[in-house]
């Protein structure tokens, strides 16, 4: 059976929430929900905003000028109308846009002989000044979004299981496809496996820190070249029991986290990706990419998903421990001590 994922390769999480009864809350905070909105439900709700007060206040000023009796007076010059060439709803609505727009298009004005008239058109600029900040912000806040700057963040197809060091490491490689650099760069990955505790609860999807080098800082990256990021499987990793035989019977999920800061507009940005166990490959190293050309390296990203295999044990990382520490010993006792010679 194939695994469902938790995060797909492309970085989106494959969470979806049910049966939320506090809607309310999105309400409470409703540029971020505006923000979130798909694009063709943002460019709705844009251009319903400016339709609505459009059509409430050219209603508004229709409404005026029909209490006032304007439109019975369209042809007597004596009478001085609340908006000059106003003569229905049409040219009401019309008299609305430019107002709110400030257009002034100077057909159609209001006089001095109208106090209602004054106040409302007042209130509509005030209103239609909120409505522009609002809405123009919120189009502002969607489009310089750094998700896209993420589409140029890649990770290698496979992770990879092989000796560095004479250590089992577990590594997989990041690239950035821009010559724009990722600042403050870090990454992070998460093991997502399902498990008991000894009380016998069952936690799904239980998340579990892989070091990447925070204790020593290489979890911070100068992100210019493609690079290898390498987890070692010591006592303290999830896979310290793990051999190869395991790992292609075992079910999990590694989740990589990279962010960083976009230089070019100093907003936050974050990729992700994850490994099935059937993506980890025992026995594989990274191909290189970087070749020293005339004055300058080259990165071909041609390879950028390649592994070959090496020699690689087939045991587990306890085991290979265990296995070096009993060697040493015998290295250790089978040389004879400088006092025992004659």
């Amino acid at each position: 059976r194939k695994r469902q994922r938790y995060v797909e390769k492309d970085g989106k999480c494959n969470v979806q929430h049910g049966n939320v009864r506090e809607t309310y809350r999105y309400l409470t905070d409703i540029f971020t929900t505006l923000v979130d909105l798909k694009w063709r439900f943002s460019l709705l709700v844009f251009i319903l905003a400016y339709a609505v007060t459009w059509l409430f206040f050219g209603l508004i000023w229709w409404f005026i000028a029909y209490c006032r009796g304007d439109l019975d007076h369209l042809e007597d010059h004596a009478w001085t109308p609340c908006v000059n060439n106003l003569n229905g709803f049409v040219s009401a609505f019309l008299f609305s846009i430019e107002t709110e727009t400030t257009i002034g298009y100077g057909h159609r004005v209001i006089t001095d002989k109208c106090p209602e008239g004054i106040v409302l058109l007042l209130l509509q600029a005030i209103l239609g000044s909120m409505v522009n900040a609002f809405m123009v912000g919120c189009m502002f806040v969607k489009i310089s979004q750094p998700n896209k700057r993420a589409e140029t963040l890649v990770f290698s197809s496979h992770a990879v299981v092989s000796l560095r060091d004479d250590r089992l490491c577990l590594m997989f490689r990041v690239g950035d496809l821009r010559d724009s650099h990722i600042v403050e760069a870090s990454i992070r990955a998460k093991l997502i496996k399902s498990k008991q505790t000894q009380e016998g609860e069952f936690i799904p999807l239980d998340q579990t820190d892989l070091s990447v080098g925070f204790e020593t800082g290489d979890d911070r990256l100068f992100l210019v070249s493609p690079l290898i990021i390498s987890h070692e499987i010591d006592e303290r990793s999830p896979f310290w029991d793990v051999s190869r035989h395991q790992l292609e019977k075992d079910d999990f999920e590694i989740v990589v986290i990279l962010e960083g800061m976009v230089e070019a507009t100093g907003m936050t940005c974050q990729a992700r990706s994850s490994y099935l166990a059937d993506e980890v490959l025992w026995g594989h190293r990274f191909t290189p990419l970087l070749s020293l050309e005339e004055g300058f390296y080259e990165v071909d990203y041609g390879g950028f998903h390649h592994t070959v295999p090496v020699p690689t044990p087939a045991c587990s990382a306890r085991q290979l421990a265990a296995a070096a520490a009993r060697r040493d010993a015998h290295l250790y006792w089978s040389i004879p001590s400088r006092l025992d010679q004659p």
